[in-house]
C-alpha cells in the first residue's frame, strides 16, 4: 500500500511541475507577444509620420524623386511585413531610406530651416529612440522565453506543450548601415 502512495506522490509532483512549467512558459510567451505589439505601435506611428515628412521634403527637393520614392516603397513594404523576422528586415530597409532622406536636408538649407521639417525630424528622432527601446525590451523578453524553455524542469515539457524557440528582432546584415545613419543637425 505504501508503494502505491509513493508512486501517486511522484505522479502528483510531476503533474505539479508540468502545470508550473506550462504556466510560466505561457506568461513568458505572452510577454514576448506584448513586447512585439509595443514595437508594432511605435512602427505604426513612424509609418504615419513618413508621408508628412516626404511631402515636406518634396517641396524643396523636386529632383530627388528617387530618394522619395525609395522611402515610400520601403514604408509600404514595412507596413505589410508580418512577424519579427520580416518586420525587422523591412524596417531596416526603411531606416536606410529615411537616413538618406534626412541627409537631403544638408543639401537644402531652406528645407533644413523649415519649421515643419524640423518638427517632423524631431518627432522621427524621438520615435527612433522609442523603437530602439522597444526592440531592447522585446529582445530581453525573447531571451527570457528562450531560456525558460531550455531550463529544467520546463525543458522536459516545453516541446510537448508546443513551445518553440522565438527569434530576436535583429538588425542583421544592415547593422553597419544602421549604425552609421547620418546625424540630423539644425
Amino acid at each position: 500500500m505504501s508503494t502505491g502512495w509513493i508512486v501517486l506522490g511522484v505522479i502528483v509532483i510531476i503533474v505539479l511541475f508540468a502545470f508550473g512549467a506550462y504556466n510560466r512558459l505561457v506568461a513568458l510567451s505572452q510577454r514576448v507577444s506584448q513586447a512585439f505589439a509595443d514595437i508594432d505601435v511605435q512602427l505604426k506611428q513612424r509609418h504615419d509620420l513618413i508621408p508628412n515628412l516626404v511631402e515636406t521634403v518634396k517641396g524643396y527637393a523636386q529632383h530627388e524623386r528617387g530618394t522619395l520614392d525609395d522611402v515610400i516603397k520601403a514604408r509600404n513594404s514595412a507596413m505589410s511585413a508580418q512577424g519579427p523576422a520580416q518586420v525587422s528586415a523591412a524596417e531596416n530597409q526603411l531606416s536606410g531610406a529615411l537616413g538618406r532622406l534626412i541627409a537631403l536636408s544638408e543639401a537644402y538649407p531652406d528645407l533644413k530651416a523649415n519649421a515643419n521639417f524640423q518638427q517632423l525630424a524631431g518627432e522621427l528622432s524621438d520615435l527612433e529612440n522609442k523603437i530602439a527601446a522597444s526592440r531592447r525590451f522585446f529582445n530581453n523578453a525573447v531571451q527570457e522565453y528562450n531560456t525558460g524553455i531550455q531550463q529544467l524542469p520546463a525543458a522536459l515539457f516545453a516541446g510537448m506543450f508546443g513551445f518553440t524557440r522565438k527569434e530576436f528582432f535583429d538588425l542583421g546584415a544592415s547593422r553597419a548601415e544602421v549604425e552609421t545613419v547620418p546625424s540630423v543637425k539644425f
